[in-house]
């Protein structure tokens, strides 16, 4: 959607971080402009052997420098050495590059400013199932100690396959007849984890590699297996529910009454600074949790590789990740400026001694507040194979003949499980209440007492199941997600004599099936022999945990279940479009032209090439009826399985161009056709809809199985320079033009496929309104990314052994997006920036390393960016999300010699500054959640032999 830019969301794009990246971008500026005058200080090449952080460094821009496409390169600095827990965070710093946080950790990676769906991932070239509702990948499941390498593609070639529309993330293992000799590598690190929150936890990491060769060399083996097994220290976050109004001379919360002239509406009767009385309050309502969460991971990868001779080689890559997580939550929900409540289960909130400055009440208390204790368990157990064989066959120095099979699998299982307490009540309306004060800096102070089991049960403390005949004491959910991509490839590829723009000739196909299925199980918790639905329970056990002033009974709410509580199948139906299958059948041509030769008088390398994809795609779900007058819940509403599906052709050129213009200097261009495939869970046919009484019509929900992927035509441009493999420094620029972007719309809809016999629908109009995805009008991308990696002995001999990697990149976009398109969580705008586009992503780490001893300091900055989290329900919701710099520390030594050679010492600290993960509502002002995870220390031990 093309739109100008004073129209874009007013929403701030962040100033507030830890270090000013002006100076960075200015610094990659200086030494861009420098690199000529460095050169000159740079000495004779002697033959060394480099290790270590300058080995990882020198490595990836050996890979940069000599790609044919615009890519960024991670190597590992030794067998089973990247630095982070996660290859999330090794990605994170790379230019262009940035993070979305999950518990503390790095988990998505959207590259270019764009969200996580617009890349896709690879394991030894090949795409992989993902655990989560979409198709994007979930870092933190690969464990770095089993990573050897990361190759960011930003330019697509024709040859490679499942190719992004931001870009492509190639992950690695290591190939063990590229090594040298048998090697061995033992690493443990002991950890402490949320240092300075409420409670601190604790953990380790292990790993073990083993690399060997066999039989002349011509057998490699390589095994490797890493785990994680961790308790997180105790996090606290704020939930805000919004500020509201207050009228004291009525004492009615947010300022609303019916409107005389139509009684289905309301008109504001209270305007702060107008009507007297009116003041702005700053909370409608507040939370305050703490959350600890343990995580244990185990992953393991073989690779064994047999090569006879120069002209066959056969791989075949294993990969295994089982990633268990259970989540405890502990916090109190209080319902403070509620007008709305009454009755049954609670009382509005009365506004008492109010402390105001100008039209903004900064204190005071409300009473008649009945607030929910929770307790609460959330379990995400993920599983990820992946098995690839690769069989490469040279003939006659000229033909190469490639065939590989491949399987990726991924299940997520797990639940979610809520039990609630409060004051409980033997009749309707007597349940005792609280007064709470409140500040507007977020400080509360109750009146009850809420550790005093005798005052506080379990029981329906606000009615969230709909009422007596349907209590809700507490909710358990069960999501279980499978997905399953099976795919094989063949090409051939002819090296051509010296006579033309072409040096070589690939062309190849490649065909893939997936599979991706979503089901979901859910139900309440009921007191045990209830039979009023005003039942309570006992809080089990004596603990309490105290946090951000308040102090709150804790207890284990899964034992709570067949000991107390009952759980009965929740009957919504909307539970039905939570299950869904797609199914995609994607086969892609390709031909590839590489091309050598020299082009204004300058040595061009590169190819050019296209791609003609043909996918197929289906969907199985539930059409559901859901009309009231019919259908109250999932057994009573009308439903029956649907089958949609289409299928369509894709073209993508791509030209690749990279030009040799003296002193180790290059100049690359690209142009390509780009796309990324909708998300599965837009691809659902699920549909529900009834009889919309308001407008008289039809009105429903749904998937769309019939989506065409975002589609895009990107232009690349670049300058490098090159010291050898020591250092460069460079500029690239970047654009592209989204022709389709997916959003949400009402779109006008015969129902007639949809309806049944019993489908309520006075006057038998068949033509109504259908909310879902398509594929709307695009809009523009563009940026530039600076980067530098220098070690500081080419400028001066006394700082042998220091050295810097810095980039800044600055992304925009005419793309704003219609609030009403997505679903969001404290967005009021009207519209919103482009999901996942931070418009400055800055990383900056400086090390020293000589006679064995290395220290590195690494930061990473991204600007506000509108991100996506799981909401109540388990689906998907657009959020705002605070700009944020991560810092971290890593010291060690390795003993050069005697008997504890090959042994090093580590020690680590991640996330120094404690720095917040904060999502707001519009403005910093109003915050919706802030979590803070505390620091994490470790100490290692790492041996190879």
């Amino acid at each position: 959607m093309k739109t100008s830019a004073t129209n874009r969301s007013r929403a701030p794009q962040g100033r507030r971080f830890g270090f000013d990246v002006r100076p960075v971008a200015a610094g990659c500026a200086v030494l861009l402009m420098g690199a000529s005058e460095m050169a000159l200080a740079q000495q004779a090449t002697q033959e060394v052997v480099v290790t270590g952080i300058r080995r990882g460094i020198e490595s990836a821009i050996s890979v940069k420098k000599n790609a044919d496409s615009i890519v960024e390169a991670i190597s590992a600095e030794d067998i089973g050495k990247l630095p982070d827990t996660s290859i999330a965070e090794s990605i994170a710093r790379l230019p262009g590059v940035a993070a979305q946080r999950t518990a503390g950790r790095a988990s998505q990676i959207s590259i270019r400013g764009m969200a996580p769906d617009f890349s896709t991932t690879l394991l030894n070239g090949r795409e992989i199932a993902s655990t989560g509702d979409s198709r994007s990948a979930e870092y933190d499941q690969f464990p770095s100690e089993l990573v050897n390498g990361v190759t960011i593609y930003k330019t697509p070639d024709a040859s490679l396959i499942g190719q992004g529309l931001s870009g492509t993330v190639n992950i690695q293992s290591v190939r063990p007849l590229d090594v040298g000799k048998r090697t061995v590598a033992v690493n443990y690190r002991k950890q402490k984890l949320g240092v300075g929150s409420v409670a601190e936890g604790d953990g380790y990491r292990a790993s073990l590699s083993y690399i060997d060769q066999f039989a002349d060399r011509t057998i490699g083996i390589a095994l490797g297996f890493a785990r994680l097994d961790e308790t997180g220290g105790t996090s606290t976050r704020t939930d805000n529910w919004g500020g509201g109004r207050y009228n004291t001379v009525t004492n009615v919360g947010n300022g609303s009454k019916p409107d005389p002239a139509d009684p289905t509406k309301t008109v504001d009767d209270c305007k702060p600074g107008v009507d007297a009385g009116c003041y702005n309050v700053p909370y409608n309502g507040y939370g305050l949790f703490a959350d600890q969460t343990t995580q244990t991971r185990d992953g393991a990868m073989a690779v064994l590789q047999y090569k006879p001779n120069k002209n066959f080689s056969s791989t075949l890559d294993i990969f295994y990740s089982k990633f268990d997580q259970v989540k405890a939550t502990k916090g109190l929900q209080m319902p403070l400026n509620d007008s709305w409540a009454g009755g049954a289960y609670d009382q509005p909130g009365q506004l008492l001694s109010p402390v105001v400055s100008g039209s903004n009440v900064t204190s005071g208390s409300f009473n008649n507040v009945r607030s929910v204790v929770r307790n609460d368990a959330e379990s995400t157990l993920d599983k990820v194979t992946s098995i690839g064989w690769n069989n490469k066959l040279t003939l006659d120095n000229q033909w190469t003949l490639n065939a590989d099979l491949s399987h990726s699998k991924s299940t997520r299982s797990g639940g979610i499980v809520e039990v609630y307490a409060g004051t409980p009540q033997a009749t309707l309306g007597t349940a005792a209440m609280d007064t709470v004060a409140f500040t507007n800096a977020g400080l509360f102070t109750p009146t009850l007492n809420y550790t005093d089991r005798d005052l506080i049960k379990i029981t329906d403390v606000q009615g969230w199941g709909g009422g007596t005949g349907s209590p809700q004491a507490g909710y358990s959910k069960l999501p279980n997600v499978k997905d399953q991509s099976d795919a094989l490839r063949f090409s051939a590829k002819k090296d051509l004599a010296d006579n033309g723009w072409i040096a070589a000739v690939e062309a190849g196909l490649n065909y893939q099936k997936r599979e991706k299925t979503r089901a979901f199980v859910e139900g309440r918790l009921v007191v045990a022999g209830d039979t009023t639905g005003l039942g309570s329970v006992a809080i089990p056990g004596s603990s309490n945990l105290s946090f951000l002033g308040v102090t709150v009974p804790t207890f284990d709410p899964l034992a709570m279940i067949g000991n107390g509580l009952n759980v009965v199948g929740k009957l919504h139906p909307d539970i039905y479009n939570k299950d869904w299958t797609v199914h995609e059948k994607v086969t892609t041509g390709f031909i590839r032209g590489d091309i050598d030769r020299q082009l204004f008088g300058y040595p061009v390398r590169g190819n050019v090439g296209l791609q003609l994809v043909h996918t197929s795609q289906d969907s199985n779900a539930f059409n559901v009826d859901r009309d009231t007058s019919s259908c109250q819940n999932d057994q009573t509403c009308p439903a029956a399985g649907i089958s949609q599906g289409t299928s369509y052709y894709d073209v993508l050129p791509s030209l690749n161009l990279a030009f040799d213009i003296g002193n180790d200097q290059v100049v690359r261009f690209a142009l390509a056709r780009v796309m990324a495939r909708p998300t599965l869970n837009d691809m659902r046919a699920s549909t529900g809809f009834g009889y919309n009484t308001n407008d008289a019509i039809l009105k429903g929900d749904a998937g769309n199985p019939y989506l065409k992927p975002f589609r895009a035509n990107a232009l690349d441009l670049s300058y490098e320079k090159y010291f050898g493999t020591k250092a460069y420094v460079g500029a690239a620029a970047f654009y592209k033009d989204l022709s389709t972007y997916i959003l949400k719309q009402d779109v006008i809809t015969n129902f007639t496929g949809l309806i049944t016999p019993t489908t309520y629908n006075p006057g038998g109009n068949v033509i109504g309104l259908l909310n879902q995805p398509i594929n709307g009008s695009g809009g523009s991308i563009q940026g530039i990314e600076l980067s530098a990696s220098v070690p500081f002995n080419m400028v001066a001999k006394a700082l042998d052994g220091f050295g810097a990697q810095l980039s800044y990149s600055y992304t925009d976009s005419s793309v704003t997006l219609p609030v009403s398109a997505f679903a969001v969580d404290g967005v009021s705008t009207a519209k919103i920036n482009l999901p996942g586009l931070s418009k400055e992503v800055a990383g900056l780490t400086f090390y020293y390393e000589k006679g064995g001893f290395s220290a590195r300091v690494a930061s990473r900055f991204r600007s506000d960016f509108v991100g996506e989290v799981a909401d109540f329900a388990g689906d998907r919701r657009l959020t705002y999300i605070k700009s944020e710099t991560i810092t971290d520390l890593q010291l060690s030594y390795e003993f050069q010699g005697g008997p504890a050679k090959g042994l090093s010492l580590l020690l680590q600290a991640n996330n120094l500054t404690d720095t917040p993960y904060v999502r707001y509502r519009d403005t910093y002002a109003n915050e919706i959640e802030r979590k803070k995870f505390g620091k994490t220390y470790l100490f290692g031990l790492n041996y190879k032999l």
